[in-house]
């Protein structure tokens, strides 16, 4: 018997880039705005959500490390699926690409709801090149989330290693999609 599947983009693609990133080296949510705030019970077993964000670097001087990922409930929340601390390159003085894409599998739903996401982090290395990095940086399990709660956002994250100035990232498109 045939069956019936869609796919919707959950969030508006968005105008613009996220704030600019630099002069820190504690998690940032670089989302472009408006965020996306999923309502109470929106997840269900078996749905699947695919993340894609973009953006660019930058560095002067310096190999900071970079860690990026996609969290459930802000940059506070839970980390859905982040990169190891990537080494950048000292030379990306100009506006270098990076990319990041996962799919988040809901595996059971309630206070104590679990989901596996899996996907990879594509950061240039020049502006022809990249690095390919897989997420998550730990092994591939489940991790716990409350899909009964209300307000739950998700966002693009972002971590510098040092804190300078001259290590800047933006995020210019996050999409989500909801597939079944």
């Amino acid at each position: 018997m045939p069956a019936q599947f869609w796919e919707s983009v959950l969030n508006s693609p968005g105008l613009g880039a996220g704030a600019s990133y630099n002069t820190s080296n504690t998690i940032q949510d670089v989302s472009p705005a408006p965020q996306l705030v999923l309502p109470a019970n929106f997840l269900y077993t078996g749905q699947s959500l695919r993340f894609t964000a973009f953006g660019t670097y930058a560095t002067s001087g310096t190999t900071p490390t970079l860690v990026l990922g996609f969290y459930y409930g802000g940059v506070a929340g839970i980390a859905l699926a982040a990169s190891t601390a990537i080494t950048t390159t000292n030379t990306a003085t100009v506006n270098w690409p990076w990319r990041m894409e996962a799919t988040a599998t809901v595996r059971s739903i309630g206070s104590s709801g679990t989901i596996m996401t899996q996907g990879f982090v594509d950061i240039a290395t020049s502006l022809t090149a990249v690095s390919h990095v897989p997420i998550p940086a730990t092994a591939l399990a489940t991790v716990t989330i409350d899909t009964t709660a209300s307000g739950k956002a998700l966002t693009v994250g972002a971590t510098w290693g040092t804190n300078a100035a001259a290590n800047i990232l933006f995020c210019h498109q996050f999409i989500a999609e909801s597939m079944n």
